[in-house]
Order: C-alpha cells, then structure tokens, then sequence
C-alpha cells in the first residue's frame, strides 16, 4: 500500500520519528551525568517521550549526588531487580512533573534510600513513592510541620513557611479570601489525613456529665514520619 492509498502513514513516521528524536536527546542529555544518568538513560526513552528533559536531567543530577554515597556496585545490584526498575520507572514519571528542586531532591532520596535501607524493601518504597506523587508541595510542608507542632518549636521552618503555615481563623464575618484560605488550609491536612500521614489528636475531656472526646487537631502518624524520613528529613527534631 502506497502513501496515497493510506494518508495516515506520514503521520505516524513523523510522530515515531519526534519520538525516537526525544528518546534520543534524553539518552544524550542524561548521559552527561556520569553514573545515575547512564542507569536512568536506558529508562528514560520509554518513560518519557514529550515530557520535560530538563527536568529528568535535574532530577539525575540529584540522584547522582545521593548514589555517590553508595558503592557503586550495590547500585548496579539493585539495577537488577524488578522492583527496583519499577521504582527507578515511577521516580522518572514523577521527576518529568516535578516543578521544583525540592520535589526532585525528595524523590532522589527515596530511591538512594531504597538502596542503602535495610528496613525498606524496594516494592514498599514504591508504595512510599505513589503516596508522595499524590501530595503537592505545600502539603509536604504541612506535614513536616507535624513532626514538631508545639508552638515554641521549629522555629526557622515556620517563619521560611510562614506564608503557607500561618493559620486562618475564618468566622462568618469573614471576608471571601479569607474563607477561601481558611477552607484550602482544612482541605490539604483532611488530604493528608486520608493518605494515613495525619490523624486526628483527640482528647478525652471528663466532667460530671461523662466523658467526651473532643479534636484538638492532628498529629503525625508512622506512615507520616517513615514518608519524611525517605524523602529526606531523616535529621529533623522530632518534638
């Protein structure tokens, strides 16, 4: 069948080629990244065709910088296992949508940590990995601010976030912003506390009339503190 008898086959070539040309210049671009862009580079081109390079080339640099503390050896162990490839895949899929460094370096750190871990084992990182890409990062900022809640603690962490932590007592006299604020704040520890990450901090309040329980907010969970400590804020002060 010629081309006039089937008018889709330029199409096609032309999208296979544009394909095959990012598929290339990711290999080349990664590949200016001495080792964790040579093991990302044969991932890459089936991960990422029409996504953001240059994302994918930050993202190496940030794991080059976490796998240089591991032998070099284990790493090539790892490149071995399935599970390990299926995280690595994941981690590109998330490193093409990441906006920020913080987001590329909070990745990096899950996977370099499925390695050197021996609590963890790679499918469970990968598990750790999908609750991370549900999260945004003000909502990561949330629950790093979870793991010292007290009102004296963490102070340099509040006052770099003070724009996202500051809370918004919303009444009903409230103006619209504020209300709106007020309810984005509710909404993204509620998101939090549907992945398992906070829970609800109730108190047992005891009078003569019996015992209620009363929400005085949240608190971090197992789950919130093994997500944080993987993704890189294993040194914070707990409280």
């Amino acid at each position: 069948m010629d081309q006039a008898e089937n008018p889709n086959k330029e199409g096609i070539v032309l999208q296979n080629s544009r394909a095959d040309y990012v598929a290339s210049a990711a290999k080349s671009a990664l590949g200016m990244v001495p080792f964790a862009g040579s093991l990302l580079a044969e991932i890459a081109g089936n991960v990422i065709p029409n996504q953001r390079i240059d994302r994918i080339v930050k993202y190496a640099e940030a794991l080059e910088s976490r796998l240089s503390k591991i032998e070099r050896d284990v790493v090539k162990q790892n490149m071995s296992d399935e599970n390990f490839t299926d995280l690595v895949e994941e981690s590109l899929r998330q490193a093409a949508r990441s906006l920020t460094d913080e987001r590329r370096g909070y990745i990096s750190s899950l996977v370099s940590n499925s390695i050197s871990s021996d609590d963890i084992e790679h499918y469970e990182s990968k598990h750790l990995l999908r609750i991370l890409g549900e999260l945004n990062d003000i909502e990561i900022i949330w629950l790093r601010f979870y793991l010292n809640p007290v009102m004296s603690g963490d102070t340099e962490f509040r006052e770099k976030h003070a724009h996202i932590l500051n809370p918004v007592a919303a009444h009903l006299g409230s103006a619209q912003p504020e209300l709106d604020k007020s309810t984005l704040q509710n909404s993204y520890k509620e998101h939090l506390a549907s992945l398992g990450l906070l829970e609800k901090d109730i108190d047992m309040d005891t009078s003569s009339r019996g015992v209620k329980l009363k929400t005085k907010g949240y608190k971090i969970t197992s789950l919130g503190r093994l997500l944080l400590r993987e993704v890189g804020f294993s040194n914070e002060i707990l409280g």
